[in-house]
This record gives structure tokens, sequence and C-alpha cells, in this order.
């Protein structure tokens, strides 16, 4: 059976962000909720892979082939749509052979996974790379790590309209801003074009300065590479890295505003943001948008050390 992209137009809820550090300062900041847009097809996700589907079904694919790490929120929304829309996926995952809770998760949706070592990861970039695996499963669309690509940044413009339709509900007729996470900048991309210029887009980087981000999005905005937007190094010294700070934070945070938090994106942009909010960065009144990019379900392999570091 051949993809066949599915009329499927999901919801996230954009709700008042309450958090005590934000109380005196005369900012306000509401968090478009992702991580309630679908149980298994959360986040950023979906709208990043949408045009791969749509691709895939122009090409006649069958099914698409993708690559991430075992705790990939990619192939993770990647397997649990091929699952729900009846198409084959086959996953190429870095490192070894290892069980974790999102590799049990792609087997029982039903990927197909390989493992290519770290070397076989790292020559992902080469221009032949995909040739032996499109051999092999030529029946397959590739998609690159990550689904980044400008058909995918584009795609994102359909966050920025969720978020605008749900103001009023908030009792506000504009808002001066975005904050996010940025992994490979793609959504960040796409927030930067919806927006024209009009408002500025704040991306905390969960991967140290000079990661791949900074040229992706160079790539991605062309003539708009160096205007509107702003990135800050939120990595905390490297990509997935937890410390007891950022460990304290995530669970105080969430007993405070219940919203949850996994530490690689979502925790490291809203510390970020807290430390430019307390250094006076932005002025009273000044109305953000926060986007929780979803991707809990990669939090349960650190959840031990979650808890150990938070009263070490």
């Amino acid at each position: 059976m051949t993809v066949n992209v599915p009329q499927w137009a999901p919801c996230a809820p954009l709700q008042p962000l309450r958090l005590g550090w934000l109380n005196s300062t005369g900012i306000e900041v509401a968090v478009l909720r992702l991580d309630l847009l679908d149980p298994l097809l959360s986040g950023n996700k979906w709208f990043k892979l949408l045009p791969h589907f749509q691709a895939a079904e122009l090409a006649g694919s069958k099914g698409l082939i993708s690559l991430g790490g075992p705790h990939s929120n990619h192939l993770h929304a990647l397997a649990a749509a091929g699952q729900r829309f009846s198409f084959e996926t086959v996953g190429l995952l870095r490192g070894e052979a290892q069980d974790t809770p999102t590799v049990r998760d792609l087997q029982a949706f039903g990927m197909h996974v390989h493992w290519l070592g770290y070397g076989g990861y790292r020559a992902r970039h080469q221009a032949d790379f995909w040739q032996p695996w499109l051999a092999r499963y030529p029946h397959l669309y590739p998609v690159d790590e990550g689904g980044c690509s400008l058909a995918a940044a584009q795609a994102c413009a359909l966050i920025v309209e969720m978020a605008r339709e749900q103001l009023p509900q908030l009792g506000w007729n504009d808002y001066d801003g975005w904050w996010l996470a940025a992994g490979t900048g793609t959504t960040l991309a796409g927030l930067v074009l919806a927006e024209g210029g009009q408002r500025m887009v704040h991306g905390a980087l969960a991967v140290p300065v000079g990661h791949g981000v900074e040229r992706n999005l160079a790539e991605l905005l062309g003539a708009q590479a160096m205007t509107g937007y702003r990135l800050l190094d939120a990595s905390r010294g490297g990509f997935a890295r937890l410390d007891a700070e950022l460990a304290r934070f995530i669970l105080a945070t969430e007993a405070e505003s219940g919203v949850p938090l996994e530490s690689v994106y979502t925790a490291k942009a809203l510390l970020a943001l807290r430390t430019e909010v307390e250094a006076g960065y932005f002025a009273r009144s000044t109305r953000l948008l926060f986007l929780h990019t979803g991707g809990l379900q990669g939090r349960r392999a650190l959840a031990g050390q979650l808890q150990a570091l938070a009263v070490s």
C-alpha cells in the first residue's frame, strides 16, 4: 500500500503560563502545548513530517526511511504515523544496538530498525549515503535526520496560525514574539518565515553554538538568514546534558505550573527564558508565546537520573 496523506488537522491549546518568576515582571507568557497535540504524534514533529508524507505520496512510495538516535522524537513520530496511517517505516539508528523505551516503541509500532554504529551514522552527510539504503528499500522515500527541509519549515506556519486563532481566549489582541528550543532550527525557521519580520523569534539552542543550527538557518531562510530571529546558547554545555540545576528546575516548574517538561529541549528553553527575564532583557507588558515542542516520550530514559540529580 502506498503512502496516503491523512486528512488530519490536530489542534493544541494555548494556555497562560503562571510561574512565580514572572509575577512581578509585567511580562506575560502563554504556552502553546504541542505536547497535547496527540498522544503519539505530539510536538512539532507532525508539522515537520507532513511535507515528507506528501512528497512520498506523490512519488508513489510505500513508506519512509529516516535517521535518528535511540531516543529520537523524530523517529518515534514517524513510526507512530506509519502504524496509524498504514505505511511502512524504516529507521537507521545511531550507535550500537541498545534497549531504550523509544526503541521498544519503534519496534512495537512496526518500524524496521538498523543500527549504523557511530562511524556509519557520521557518514550520513556524505553524498552517497543513501545509495545502498535506497537500493535495499527502493519503495521507500528517504527523509534526512530530523526531517530538516525548507518544506518542513514552511509547514510550521500552521503552528503560528494555531496560536493566533486562540489569542482572544487569553484576552490578547497581539503578541511581541516567540520563544522556543532549537535543535535543527527547522521549526524556528518556519516561525521566522511565517512572522515575516513582524515579531521576533527567540531560539534557545539545545545544541552548542556552531553545531549546525546556524548553517541550517542560513540555508532555510536564504535572504532572511540574519533577520527576524535571535539565537542564544541554552545547551548547558552539550546536547541532552542534564545537570542538577536543570533537574531541580524541571521538577519545581512542573509542580508550580502543571506543564510537563523534558530536559533536552523544552526545559532548557524555559530556564533560558527565566534567565533573560531576570536579567531585564524584556520590557514590562511584553507578551511572549512559548512553544512547547513535545518530546516527552524521550524523558522516560532519564527519569531515574532526573530524580537523583534533583536531590543532589
